[in-house]
């Protein structure tokens, strides 16, 4: 596969005046990753700054009430600023250091991914710039506050649905008028080389830990392995080291919102079709035109129209399942996972948890299925109350 392709996927469809950028990240991606002291300076930051190895937590009390394979939880959400984002974000910033820059900028749907831009930029004394769309600093309020708190500048973005797409054009726009000393940190699984690349080689750390610590475990790989996928970060972080393995099924679930049937979605592989957009070609949810069409999740870090280009090709190939899931099936994994284990998780994270309970009763109970908890449950409790009905300060 050549580098920045997956299948007929991928590419870097940006203008003239990017490219050049583009390239010059590239390279130093490329010779970072050949590095020694690259990688044992990002690996002391995952060990002594993120708290990793995360746990492989086996989820009994679940797996006991279903009766199917044991249920295992890769807590994500116990790394610091409590999600799988860091794990990128370190990366992308070290790079930024090697080509001189000390501006990070980012778009954020969840405002998990701009948490841990502002905290590495905090850390390494940069300055850090997020964009986010109206609608997300709204539903997402106390993350903006953490990445004021961090000292970066958040910038809510009024275009469009005022979503994570919007987000990300801003952020492009940023980007293409200041180079000198600006490097955008991409939080997805997406956009134009080496960018799904890059999110992909920084969060396979997921993947490498889970099948270490499932062996020491049970002596054998899982029979499934499922993350959430909105552009697909933690899910290729979850899949990067078990795609070899053939016998481990990948499952992706994406958000159906209020159902596929009401237009109120944003399952791209269900709905999407072959696009180009946001510097990548891949699926997306499209109008009868063809442009991209309004998106809708109960999760900010799911309401995008497109999808990693590498999980397209995952999908084209039937290497891994995409399936979706709604709104309502994800708020009762969410509220089950509380009630049985303890553990309040992101809404994101528990669509990826419904599906696990459903196909946890296909197995035996000598079987393993993993779940990756990409965040912690925090900044949506209020947002959980305010569906069931409940009026809750934040």
């Amino acid at each position: 596969m050549n580098k920045g392709r997956y299948g007929q996927h991928g590419g870097q469809y940006m203008p003239e005046v990017v490219m050049e950028e583009m390239k010059k990240i590239e390279k130093t991606f490329y010779e970072c990753i050949e590095d020694e002291s690259f990688i044992k300076e990002y690996k002391d930051l995952l060990k002594n700054y993120v708290n990793r190895p995360s746990l492989l937590y086996y989820a009994k009390n679940i797996s006991e009430d279903l009766g199917g394979a044991k249920v295992y939880l890769k807590r994500e959400d116990l790394n610091h600023t409590g999600a799988h984002k860091i794990n990128n974000v370190i990366g992308q910033a070290l790079i930024a250091k090697k080509l001189g820059k000390t501006r990070l900028i980012a778009e954020t749907g969840a405002g998990q991914h701009g948490v841990a831009t502002a905290t590495i930029a905090a850390l390494f004394g940069m300055e850090c710039e997020i964009f986010m769309g109206k609608e997300d600093t709204d539903r997402q309020a106390l993350n903006v506050y953490r990445m004021k708190l961090l000292g970066a500048k958040v910038n809510a973005v009024r275009e469009g649905t005022e979503t994570l797409k919007d987000a990300v054009n801003a952020t492009i726009r940023e980007l293409a008028g200041r180079f000198d000393d600006t490097f955008y940190v991409l939080g997805s699984a997406v956009g134009p080389h080496p960018y799904p690349a890059m999110v992909k080689y920084f969060q396979s750390v997921i993947s490498k830990e889970a099948k270490k610590q499932i062996l020491e475990v049970e002596g054998k790989l899982p029979k499934a392995v499922l993350a959430c996928v909105g552009g697909g970060s933690n899910a290729i972080g979850m899949f990067a080291d078990f795609i070899e393995e053939k016998d481990v099924r990948l499952i992706g679930c994406e958000a159906a919102g209020l159902g596929i049937e009401t237009g109120k979605h944003a399952a791209t592989i269900t709905t999407g079709e072959v696009g180009i957009f946001h510097g990548m070609k891949s699926y997306f949810v499209q109008d009868s035109q063809g442009q991209i069409a309004p998106v809708y999740s109960i999760s900010a870090g799911l309401d995008y129209p497109g999808i990693g280009p590498e999980h397209s090709y995952l999908h084209e190939t039937k290497r891994a399942e995409y399936v979706p899931v709604t709104d309502e099936e994800s708020v009762q994994a969410f509220e089950y996972l509380a009630k049985k284990e303890g553990i309040i998780c992101a809404v994101e994270s528990s669509f990826a948890l419904s599906k696990a309970l459903e196909i946890a009763k296909e197995y035996r109970p000598e079987d393993s299925i993993i779940v990756c908890l990409s965040g912690r449950g925090d900044k949506d409790v209020a947002a959980i109350a305010r569906y069931r009905g409940e009026n809750i300060d934040e």
